[in-house]
């Protein structure tokens, strides 16, 4: 068995057994299948997995006698599958919801470019009427989009989409396509007022995206999102066709409404969010902080609106509106207050508020903390979360008068413990007597404690060691109460990459940026570590701090906290977890890679791990046929990783695959030329991802290639280094100079070295890796402890059969060549490596033909070129005398035997 059968079996082996899924090609085979298999409750296949499958199938190119790739022939069979994947659309009601999100955009253009020409053809009402329409749909820009869909407005009949039976009664009647035939008016119907409902639904998107950029687009997206809701109050009841969200809808129209300023006469009253807005527009500040403390006993806004709103106003003061400071610091405490009240935890920006309060913030918040239960209906469990809001109050006020402010309040007294009420003021009391001791006037120099060095020593060494970010922010806060210095580098080691550090750097607020940076640093420590538990609190405690002030570091931690669950999932990979990773992880990968943020320190790593993540869990489709041509050109990690897909994706393949494996070979030779040094490490080896690739047959490909690459700079004919899929790489360079050797043997080691550290049981890399001991590196001891641990891994500790090969060979020993037997045991999967070593022990011409058939079909041009040789002997020549022939087969017969006897004995 090959290696890469035997991981395909490792794989297929841990699942639990399921009913077999149904082929593509059975529904060719019986069309009515299909209606049948999508009536299931959960078909396998999908509908949407169908759809891909079918157009894939009849996209496939085609390759003529001279072995040059044509285009898709149009016969019945790819006729057949396309008229299939319309069926499933059909299906599914021509949902684009569904389609757009199962559906990469090229399989999608394909789908909706075989229903034009079936539309074409067919005559359904109206259709032709948007054919040149929805063509133009299909384009990439934007403005011509927008004109086909303002276009689209213009329709003011119904008009009729195929379904499962129109497409059948096309298929059968195909003469009349051009008529008025039944199919013409037995589609299904949609509607224009529906037409018109959903086109005004999306224009209001797009002219409320293009808000930012031009303000006018906020008023062309109001009107049509008034439009939409007009239509859906006349549709009544729900629609069949029009999908649309109508609680985004309502934010829709509620913010445009805010961002235009304009009032709608038709609403009676404002709805909760409109109040807001309105209040802000109008600069009401007093009735907007109002709102909120309402909001604390209502609970109707939801917590991100409300600190959004916080959020931009706080903007505006950086902008230099001074005078919202003050509504801000309000808006702050409201918020605080709904947050405890919810168990949530409490903002960054409230913790610096405390630090240094005055007497008339707490007493506001104080007063905020009174107006915020509902005494009559205020459950159990928000009265419990407001004293312990408030107990953690008195414990972090420093100034004893306002701890003390906060304790005398008729609330506090309510709602603690008479426990908790006197532990409390036992504290409060321990901390005045401190506060007295040490106001004493004009202190002589003993009065004064210890020393204040070694405390901000012990707080440095304790802010080193934890990994708790509360006591590293609390801990930050003591220092910069005793000492006005960048404690961000205390400890050396506290590295962040040299790309973020300015904009770290440029952040004002002393504390604020030694917390950030102090955060990241031990946050990418532990990632480094494998802690990622550790990793993700500190990342995710940065990534609340950042949020508050800059777009830009936010950005920065979302990138990080991708990386770290991108490695957090390969290393449960790689210790045997095989499940694979959840969708919203995947989507954030893809985000990841077309993300065209500009201004945003980015890290080459996230870039790289992130393809090796898509490559890993087999995500080939979106590498070769979904990833933007933009962003594969302008990406050069996604262009490698396209062409690892794509390659690995045909193997093992025909002639024509090899055009894939050209343009990888092309790819790495050119990074690995001398004028590439600048992509190398520092030890000369190229760099490369492969560090977080797991999937094998990624790797054995990228083994492959650099062993063939190996040989072939090498030039030594006698001493070669083997590995799978040889034969799908060029067999010669053009500029051998410009490639940088010691570049490739470099690699070529760690890679194996890699690969066996993942799976030391793989056959084909074992053998790699001893032949690299043999013939690269002379460590003769070594070669043999890996040949004879391939020889252990592929026969089972020498239990199983001999080479399949060798039973072919057995079977022209007998009185009658047993040629059903031999042509049986050369179809084995385990037949396939080293096979042509026992070439020169076979004569039967007829064997060695059919070994010249089963590599031709295989691809494997190099064996075929072998067992051609054998069979162009003299000695083996049908026309040759029978002595000569008997001679030619006791030669071959003794040579084997002979092998055999040193093999075993």
């Amino acid at each position: 068995m090959s290696a890469e059968a035997a991981d395909r079996e490792a794989v297929s082996g841990s699942r639990p057994n399921t009913p077999p899924q149904t082929s593509w090609f059975e529904f060719i085979l019986d069309p009515s299948l299909i209606e049948q298999h999508l009536e299931k409750a959960n078909p396998d296949p999908s509908a949407v997995h169908l759809v891909i499958q079918f157009l894939e199938q009849a996209s496939k190119p085609s390759v003529n006698e001279q072995n040059q790739v044509q285009p898709p022939v149009d016969n019945r069979r790819n006729r057949t599958l396309k008229l299939l994947a319309l069926k499933v659309a059909a299906h599914l009601r021509w949902d684009l919801d569904v389609l757009e999100k199962g559906l990469t955009t090229p399989v999608l253009n394909m789908l909706l470019n075989e229903l034009l020409c079936v539309i074409r053809d067919s005559g359904l009402r109206g259709c032709r009427i948007l054919y040149e329409t929805v063509l133009c749909v299909l384009k990439e820009q934007a403005t011509d989009s927008i004109m086909v869909l303002e276009g689209a407005l213009n329709i003011k009949k119904d008009f009729y989409v195929h379904t499962l039976r129109t497409l059948d009664l096309l298929a059968a009647d195909p003469s009349a396509a051009n008529g008025e035939t039944e199919s013409s008016t037995a589609g299904l119907r949609i509607s224009a007022d529906e037409l018109h409902c959903q086109v005004r639904y999306d224009l209001g998107g797009i002219y409320f995206q293009q808000g930012c950029s031009d303000p006018s687009a906020y008023v062309k997206a109001q009107e049509h999102f008034r439009k939409t809701r007009e239509l859906l109050a006349k549709l009544n009841s729900e629609p069949l066709h029009c999908h649309l969200d109508e609680k985004r809808l309502a934010g829709y129209w509620t913010a445009c409404r805010a961002l235009t300023g304009s009032s709608d006469p038709s609403d009676s009253q404002l709805t909760p969010y409109g109040l807001i807005n309105n209040l802000i527009r109008t600069h009401n500040y007093q009735a907007l902080i109002e709102a909120f403390i309402k909001d604390n006993v209502t609970r109707t806004l939801p917590n991100s609106f409300r600190h959004s709103v916080q959020l931009e106003l706080s903007h505006r003061v950086q902008q230099g509106d001074k005078a919202l400071e003050e509504v801000c610091h309000k808006l702050c405490i409201c918020n605080a207050v709904r947050d405890a009240l919810e168990g949530q935890v409490l903002s960054m920006r409230f913790q610096q508020l405390l630090l240094r309060p005055s007497k008339r913030t707490i007493a506001f918040l104080l007063e905020v903390c009174l107006r915020s239960l509902d005494k009559e209906h205020t459950s159990e469990a928000s009265r419990r979360k407001m004293a312990l809001f408030l107990k953690s109050l008195c414990e972090r006020l420093e100034e004893v008068p306002l701890a003390y402010m906060v304790s005398s309040h008729k609330l506090f007294m309510e709602l603690l413990q008479d426990e908790e009420k006197k532990t409390l003021l036992d504290q409060m009391r321990k901390r005045s007597a401190t506060v007295n001791l040490s106001a004493k006037p004009l202190p002589s120099f003993y009065d004064i404690p210890a020393s204040a060095s070694v405390n901000v020593g012990q707080l440095e060494q304790q802010l080193i060691l934890s990994l708790d970010t509360r006591q590293i922010r609390q801990i930050l806060i003591e220092l910069h109460g005793m000492a006005e210095r960048a404690f961000w580098r205390v400890n050396s080691k506290w590295e962040v990459p040299a790309n973020y550090i300015n904009v770290i750097l440029a952040i004002k607020d002393n504390l604020t940026r030694d917390l950030v940076y102090i955060l990241m640093a031990k946050g990418l420590h532990c990632v480094t570590i494998k802690d990622f538990a550790h990793g993700r609190q500190l990342f995710s405690a940065c990534l609340e701090l950042v949020t508050e002030f800059s777009p830009k570091l936010r950005q920065v931690m979302l990138n990080e906290t991708l990386l770290l669950e991108v490695r957090a999932h390969e290393a449960a990979a790689a210790e045997g977890n095989a499940e694979r990773p959840p969708p919203d992880l995947v989507s954030r990968v893809r985000g990841y890679l077309e993300m065209r943020i500009h201004d945003i320190p980015l890290r080459q790593v996230v870039g790289e791990e992130c393809v090796a993540f898509m490559l890993n869990w087999r995500e080939n489709d979106y590498l070769t046929l979904q990833a933007p041509q933009s962003l594969v050109n302008n990406n050069p990690y996604i262009k490698l990783g396209q062409l690892l897909a794509s390659t690995c994706k045909e193997l093992p393949g025909p002639k024509e695959s090899r055009r894939t494996a050209k343009e990888l070979w092309d790819t790495v030779v050119q990074i690995c030329s001398v004028s590439s040094q600048h992509k190398r490490a520092s030890d000369g080896r190229v760099k490369s991802t492969h560090t977080w690739l797991l999937e094998p047959l990624v790797l054995t490909t990228l083994i492959s290639l650099f062993v063939r690459l190996h040989s072939i700079v090498r030039d030594d004919i006698v001493n070669e280094v083997t590995a799978e899929h040889l034969s799908i790489w060029p067999t010669s360079l053009s500029n051998m100079q410009s490639v940088d050797v010691e570049a490739v043997v470099v690699t070529m080691k760690e890679l194996v070295t890699y690969a066996l550290s993942l799976n030391p049981n793989n056959q084909s890399w074992l053998i790699t890796q001893a032949d690299i001991y043999f013939a690269v590196t002379n460590q003769y001891s070594a070669a043999m402890h890996h040949y004879l641990q391939a020889g252990t891994v592929c026969s089972d500790y020498f239990t199983k059969p001999p080479h399949m090969a060798c039973v072919a060979v057995l079977c022209q020993f007998l009185r009658e060549v047993d040629y059903m037997t031999a042509f049986k045991a050369l179809q084995e999967q385990n037949s396939h490596d080293a096979m042509d070593s026992f070439y020169d022990y076979i004569w039967d011409v007829t064997i060695l033909e059919y070994l010249t058939h089963i590599h031709h079909k295989r691809g494997e041009i190099e064996k075929r070129q072998v067992a051609i040789k054998a069979i162009g002997q003299t000695e083996l020549n049908s026309s040759n005398p029978e002595e000569v022939l008997q001679l030619a087969a006791q030669k071959r017969k003794k040579k084997f035997l002979q092998a055999m006897a040193k093999l075993y004995f």
